[in-house]
């Protein structure tokens, strides 16, 4: 969501879209199709790991797919997510900074923690598979 609340996602067409890392310095090529249930991004996560990354969820959010919450989402405006996962190295710790960084901003974790799992289980009814190319989705 803070990609969002950081204008970082931009749909090119009905189904493509470029979502911006968090510095800046790479732009993640996303193409979803609903109906067909297709989603590919070439983020690591979804490229290497093989789930869907934040890339598709920030395009299934901006498409109005998923639940986007705004107020949630401004309070993760602006945060870097790859420097503090080079420094820290541990994804329960960078979590756990962030929430502090929303809980500061007026967002307690429990309410994220809840948005979270309502968005994943969003995520799972609509059964996506992985595309090895965005041009034949």
């Amino acid at each position: 969501m803070g990609s969002l609340a950081d204008g970082r996602v931009k749909l090119l067409d009905e189904k493509k879209a470029q979502v911006t890392s968090s510095l800046g310095d790479k732009t993640y090529t996303v193409a979803v199709d609903i109906e067909k249930r297709l989603a590919y991004s070439d983020d690591n996560g979804t490229r290497y790991r093989g789930y869907v990354g934040y890339p598709i969820i920030a395009v299934l959010m901006k498409k109005g797919v998923l639940s986007y919450n705004e107020r949630i989402a401004e309070a993760l405006k602006g945060i870097k997510w790859k420097t503090l996962n080079e420094r820290y190295k541990k994804y329960w710790l960078v979590e756990k900074i962030v929430k502090n960084i929303a809980r500061r901003r007026g967002v307690e974790p429990g309410e994220i923690d809840e948005y979270v799992e309502q968005v994943l289980s969003q995520l799972n009814q609509l059964e996506l598979r992985l595309a090895e190319d965005p041009d034949n989705i």
